[in-house]
């Protein structure tokens, strides 16, 4: 189940000094992670948060979920084994744009709430979590990419919402309701809930 590699005892961490790096930005570093089923507006909305940061002149980069599976994680397919290191994965990697004194903006729909905890446990609370909330049939209205009706007529498995479950986050610290809220509405939203973290 996923690819682990036992850690050689030649190998030493070397301490990164993550205040120093977040005093040469000029603000703090935080590993903003976005889930939420398909089609429920992650991306988009973890973009205008991206440009509303960059223009305060924030250092900030967002990891989406499929341009990360068009590199890193090319390797790796839908299966439950395949989502766990997917996320293991993209959690180092924010991790280490965090220690790098960056704020990472994640846009995964990360179903599983062990995979996120894990996550969270590594950032020594950098971690906020943000729950994209819409029911799945407004996800599968918008389809935006056509994988509601594929997972639908059989052409994907394993897909989240559909036949493969997602498990909703229990204590996130923004929870904004894309149904309900404007994409502007839920930036505002998430930029007020953690203005002091960054």
């Amino acid at each position: 189940m996923g690819f682990f590699v036992k850690m050689d005892k030649n190998i030493v961490w070397h301490e990164v000094n993550t205040e120093k790096r977040e005093e040469l930005m000029g603000h703090k570093a935080a590993l903003l992670w976005f889930t939420g089923l398909s089609g429920c507006g992650k991306s988009t909305i973890a973009a205008a948060l991206q440009e509303r940061l960059s223009a305060e002149g924030k250092k900030c980069y967002v990891l989406d979920g499929d341009n990360i599976r068009h590199g890193l994680n090319s390797d790796l397919g839908f299966s439950a084994s395949d989502r766990v290191e997917n996320i293991r994965r993209i959690g180092e990697v924010g991790k280490l744009f965090v220690d790098a004194g960056i704020i990472a903006i994640t846009s995964f729909i990360s179903p599983y709430t062990k995979d996120r905890d894990t996550v969270r446990a590594k950032l020594d609370g950098k971690f906020v979590e943000i729950f994209v909330k819409c029911p799945v049939e407004e996800c599968e209205a918008r389809d935006p990419k056509g994988l509601y009706k594929k997972a639908r007529n059989g052409e994907i498995s394993d897909f989240t919402g559909v036949s493969a479950p997602y498990e909703e986050p229990l204590n996130p610290e923004v929870i904004v309701d894309s149904s309900k809220m404007s994409v502007a509405e839920c930036v505002d939203k998430i930029y007020d809930s953690i203005k002091e973290k960054i």
